[in-house]
């Protein structure tokens, strides 16, 4: 892999990442950009003790473009976008209307590939190893920024899911705090460990669906399961077998090992509702998911908590919206009101479904 990083024309870092070592990238983004104004800042709710960033700026920005206009596509002629040069493998950069900036953290946009009618799961594993890598190096710097806490990196698909640009390309946030999701997890490995005398919660979680019915793919270094009570329809977790807590903790047997395995898992997703489709998918868009990476925060939080950073586990969840065909998973009054999800499919249900659908 080798690592390019330059400027946009507002000032914005934007980084290749290209498969060949002798890549050259020179391009300069021609755009008549003034600095980027942005408006994020992050409130404290003090009923819940949660954070939520205001950013207002980002009411204006660009919402399903034309495919001859998409700012993700590589610029040609004079068609400028995000991108300066003409083509890329994977490109980070800064998101020009970031939910997080400055002392409040960092927003980045990835795009997987300059294909623009292609999705993560038309990605050939050399790409989708290049794209494990740069989610890796961007964790480490990332981390490193003394306003960041957490790195998270994720992708939304579909516009179910609320996507305005249809390019495939996912996003990495740098939280300045500790989300709530992990903290509630590292409040259960604590509990958990206090519990039973100081056994891991992550390492008994996989090991009991190991045992039981839920698991959709097993690899040497992967495991891929519905859990236990899963909130969503159809929701998978990517545990690697040997417990890690961020993506710089994988060892290399791992990292070569997980393109085949995540390749896999979203190509099952396209293919969950085409037997209610009798087979075909007409009609029916391709499957809306989150896919997103849980890692252990970098701040003071799991020692406050009673763990350490090595107790947690690195791991991928991915699920979708989309109940059965056709229909959507709403958040409802008990979801959006209470938090307290009810899910319609029986998670021993959907690992079978995705077992069934698996690649012949």
């Amino acid at each position: 892999m080798k690592k390019t990083s330059t400027r946009l024309a507002d000032g914005r870092e934007l980084i290749y990442y290209d498969l060949r070592d002798d890549s050259v990238r020179e391009a300069v983004d021609r755009r008549p950009l003034e600095r980027t104004v942005t408006t994020s800042e992050v409130r404290r709710d003090d009923l819940l003790g949660d954070r939520v960033a205001i950013a207002s700026h980002r009411q204006g920005r660009t919402y399903h473009p034309p495919a001859d206009e998409c700012p993700l596509c590589p610029s040609a002629g004079e068609r400028l976008s995000e991108v300066p040069d003409s083509s890329y493998d994977v490109v980070v950069f800064e998101n020009r209307f970031p939910s997080l900036a400055g002392v409040s953290g960092r927003c980045e946009v990835v795009c997987f590939t300059s294909d623009h009618g292609a999705s993560f799961a038309d990605l050939g594993e050399q790409q989708a190893r290049l794209v494990l890598d740069a989610w890796t190096d961007r964790t480490s710097e990332l981390s490193h920024l003394a306003s960041v806490e957490q790195v998270f990196c994720f992708e939304n698909r579909g516009a179910e899911i609320g996507v305005t640009l249809q390019h495939p390309h996912g996003q990495i946030y740098a939280y300045p705090f500790t989300t709530p999701r992990t903290a509630a997890m590292l409040r259960q490995l604590s509990a958990h460990k206090q519990a039973t005398g100081g056994r891991n919660l992550f390492d008994d979680v996989l090991e009991r669906e190991l045992a039981g019915e839920r698991v959709v793919l097993e690899a040497d270094h992967w495991v891929a399961f519905v859990p236990y009570a899963a909130h969503w329809p159809y929701e998978v977790h990517l545990y690697p077998r040997r417990r890690v807590p961020d993506l710089l903790g994988l060892d290399e047997a791992a990292r070569s090992e997980f393109p085949k395995v995540y390749l896999e898992l979203l190509r099952r997703f396209d293919r969950i509702f085409e037997e209610e489709d009798g087979g075909s998918g007409a009609g029916e868009s391709p499957t809306p998911y989150i896919s997103a990476w849980h890692q252990a925060p970098f701040g003071p939080r799991a020692a406050s908590e009673g763990v350490s950073r090595d107790d947690f586990a690195v791991h991928l969840e991915l699920f979708t919206i989309r109940r059965t065909s056709g229909k959507l998973k709403y958040l409802a009054g008990s979801e959006s009101g209470m938090g307290v999800f009810i899910n319609d499919v029986p998670p021993e249900r959907a690992a079978r479904r995705l077992r069934e659908v698996a690649s012949s």
